[in-house]
């Protein structure tokens, strides 16, 4: 039995039976034609594979046997060989370090599957098959789902990668870049704004500037009941009415042209933090668009590199790094501790799995001197959607220990977290799991 199939990817068989049954009754017999045994035994036998052929005593014709085909050349014994079967049931097939065959394949999976299943294959194929060097082929770029993963791994060939690819990279980079920018810009602008806003509140506010929902919650206590006027006491009234007597007013500063907070970005480029780095290079971007943010972006490595001179286009940011090598967090910590120049109005976010190359008891203690000149310090064991990620537990530990918890974040997560950080109040960490 193909076990691999049904656990390294998401299976188009493994969805509900309607969903299933929508998409393959254009290309098969309607499901209303079908006996429901066969039926049964038809989407068991796609689930399954080859090995089950001959338990299930199903023959795939048509389009069931070229998806069918194109699933087995990835996940089948086949591997190393030239994709075949289509039309013919046979599982023979597999990919092959050839870059037609794999062009055609990767047009298959376009045409028979979904794009979020068309992706996880796509980076099951260079994982498992190590295809990476053909994606320096420019047929090869404009044939690929482009999505984050993929960016990830087209940075970490950029030095291998020839002049006449560089182009079509820098394209598909962007378009992935592009669609992160339009799914998050709006929600972090408006998470943080407020934030900014709230972190301003003076006591003695103009009227416009009143924060009236603030003023009445700390005004509670001086709530007072009235009687009501004699014309008042009707049939069904209470006969009274209550008023909250504002002694204390809280409003928003005014807006001001110069930046409110100071965000820096420290973000590792090892080759385990490449998700991490798309987001963060979009996120830097968005951060700096914004007057009232005055945000600086660090990538390191075992050496520091400042791009924040870049963040007008995250793609100048993500080619401005080189994802690999080793990791000296104290040196690039030592490095944003000499930019700081307001700690109190200052964010240090430490983007890391924390698997520290260089001094360990140096970079503690300057986390710690951060925190105790007002800066506030957080740490995030990833930023990217790809679930618990591997840390250095001892390090997440001692940075728990000093009051910076570290945690993975989503990209949907980070505003809130931002959020959090400017108004100094504790951090949304999403759940235990991701605690040491």
């Amino acid at each position: 039995m193909t076990t691999t199939r049904t656990t390294t990817r998401t299976d188009p068989m493994s969805q509900t039976p309607g969903e299933t049954t929508e998409r393959t009754t254009e290309r098969t017999a309607p499901a209303s034609d079908t006996p429901p045994d066969a039926e049964r035994l038809r989407r068991w036998r796609m689930v399954l594979g080859a090995d089950s052929a001959d338990s299930t005593g199903r023959t795939l014709t048509g389009q069931d046997a070229a998806m069918d085909g194109a699933l087995d050349a990835l996940y089948g014994g086949g591997a190393g060989k030239k994709p075949n079967g289509r039309g013919t049931g046979g599982r023979s097939a597999g990919l092959g370090a050839s870059a037609p065959s794999v062009a055609r394949w990767l047009g298959d999976i376009r045409t028979y599957f979904p794009s979020s299943v068309v992706q996880v294959m796509q980076r099951d194929a260079i994982d498992r098959l190590g295809l990476s060097a053909l994606l320096l082929e420019p047929e090869m770029l404009e044939a690929v789902e482009p999505d984050v993963h993929l960016v990830g791994t087209l940075l970490s060939l950029d030095k291998a990668m020839p002049e006449t690819t560089k182009e079509t990279a820098r394209a598909v980079v962007r378009k992935v870049v592009e669609d992160l920018e339009r799914r998050l810009e709006s929600r972090t602008r408006a998470t943080l704004t407020g934030a900014l806003d709230r972190s301003a509140r003076i006591s003695r506010p103009r009227h416009r500037d009143i924060d009236w929902d603030r003023t009445i919650r700390a005004n509670l206590k001086n709530y007072l009941t009235l009687p009501a006027p004699d014309a008042a006491t009707t049939a069904g009234s209470t006969g009274a009415t209550g008023t909250v007597v504002p002694e204390r007013l809280i409003g928003y500063g005014r807006s001001s042209r110069s930046a409110k907070k100071d965000i820096v970005l420290c973000v590792d480029q090892s080759g385990s933090m490449a998700a991490s780095v798309v987001y963060a290079s979009v996120f830097g971007a968005v951060l700096a668009s914004m007057r009232t943010l005055s945000t600086r972006l660090v990538v390191f490595d075992t050496a520091v590199v400042d791009l924040t001179d870049q963040l007008d286009d995250p793609v100048d940011v993500l080619f401005g790094t080189q994802l690999g090598g080793g990791t000296d967090i104290n040196r690039a910590l030592a490095y944003c501790q000499s930019r700081i120049t307001r700690p109190a109005d200052t964010v240090v976010v430490l983007i890391s799995d924390l698997y520290e190359g260089g001094i360990r008891d140096e970079m503690l203690k300057r986390v710690a001197a951060m925190k105790a000149s007002g800066v506030q310090f957080v740490t995030l064991l990833a930023l990217s959607d790809e679930g618990a990620p591997a840390y250095d537990h001892e390090h997440a530990a001692a940075l728990g220990a000093l009051g910076a918890p570290a945690f993975a974040c989503t990209p949907d997560l980070f505003p809130d977290v931002m959020a959090a950080a400017i108004e100094k109040r504790p951090l949304p960490i999403p759940d235990k799991e991701y605690q040491p």
